[in-house]
């Protein structure tokens, strides 16, 4: 089998729910994103979206001139081929963006698993059928806000809520205290700061979320800044979590293991270099004792490929989704089957649920 052809979608939702105020820089993204398709000369073909940053223009234009000469006329089922002859060929000038890599590498991956016959999380191995899954909130105004969002989805059956707070120290702890309040000791709770302390504020914090039991501290510094997760891992007992941003997956992370900077890593399908950066990365912390939590992909298409992984992977505890739900609920014919806080794996070859053809024809606005 051989790629005939790559077509690449931009696209924009043409009315997206999210409020400027939910992104922590006052300037909501549009949600703008790629949908990529690779034709074969058998006849198969796959589609994905891929995460676009700001801008699809800019992204798909770095798909076109950089990933589609790269990826066709080659055997979508040399996988592990193409993501060594492409580590080398971003080392010589390309140095595109994290994300970019993910969509190409996810539809061989479709590709092998429909020429297979099977559902892509049997293809890649299954360890489960289905995943708890956790509510991962916006960027909110209030506290109460926040406490309002995590009892509805305690209520609506999900196993775990995370805070987004906008990271002002004293409105964040006071949130993070308001939703443990609001719904008791008995529901998980996560803190995901994004990086805007100093260290001693990211330490103060931490021994705050000890107080109110919360899960797991995530990115409280940046990813990069080793010395000072490293520091923060050896005097919280709190776990801190990170390495969603950090590139080259695993090799980068492999460092972040082995000299505990953290205590769990993070991997996805889309800004960790597609599925097999995300095997690797994943298979690589098991081998240390280590959870390796899947990181949003926040458009369900791309939220499905990570559950596919998550149903794959032995140490990842959750499926994590953005909340509000129905925000990031476009792109598929259904609706990923969410019942009683798990998120149930489809049974179908390849992805399992089909795209929104008409949703995305009504999105594109360019394809090249």
């Amino acid at each position: 089998m051989k790629i005939s052809n790559i077509e690449i979608r931009m696209c924009r939702h043409a009315q997206p729910l999210m409020k400027d105020t939910e992104m922590r820089d006052g300037k909501k993204s549009d949600l703008e994103f790629l949908v990529i398709t690779f034709e074969t000369d058998e006849g198969l073909t796959a589609s994905t979206f891929g995460f676009a940053g700001r801008g699809a223009l800019m992204a798909g234009e770095i798909a076109h001139s950089i990933f589609k000469p790269f990826f066709v006329g080659r055997d979508p089922l040399y996988r592990e081929k193409h993501w060594h002859e492409y580590r080398m060929a971003d080392r010589w000038w390309n140095h595109a963006p994290i994300y970019s890599y993910g969509p190409f590498d996810i539809n061989c991956w479709l590709l092998s698993a429909l020429a297979a016959n099977q559902p892509l999380y049997k293809y890649l191995g299954a360890y489960r059928d289905s995943v708890p899954i956790y509510g991962s909130s916006l960027v909110l105004q209030t506290p109460e806000a926040y406490a309002k969002e995590a009892i509805e989805y305690k209520t609506r059956g999900f196993n775990a809520y995370k805070l987004h707070p906008p990271g002002k120290y004293d409105f964040d702890l006071e949130a993070h205290v308001a939703v443990r309040n609001a719904v008791g000791n008995d529901f998980k709770l996560m803190s995901d700061p994004v990086a805007p302390y100093t260290f001693e504020e990211a330490l103060r914090f931490g021994r705050e979320l000890e107080k109110l039991n919360y899960h797991w501290y995530e990115e409280p510094l940046y990813d990069e800044n080793f010395h000072g997760l490293r520091e923060l891992t050896r005097i919280l007992d709190i776990p801190i979590i990170g390495t969603e941003v950090i590139a080259k997956h695993p090799y980068s992370v492999a460092e972040c293991i082995s000299t505990r900077v953290v205590d769990m890593v993070r991997a996805d399908v889309s800004w960790s270099g597609g599925i097999t950066a995300t095997l690797k990365t994943a298979h690589l912390a098991e081998s240390f004792g280590v959870q390796c939590e899947i990181h949003t992909a926040i458009y369900h298409p791309l939220e499905l490929v990570n559950l596919h992984c998550c149903a794959a992977i032995k140490n990842s505890e959750f499926f994590e989704v953005l909340v509000p739900y129905e925000y990031f609920n476009f792109g598929l014919k259904e609706s990923i089957d969410v019942r009683d806080g798990f998120a149930y794996l489809p049974k179908k070859p390849g992805l399992g649920i089909d795209l929104d053809w008409d949703f995305i024809d009504n999105a594109t606005f360019k394809k090249i």
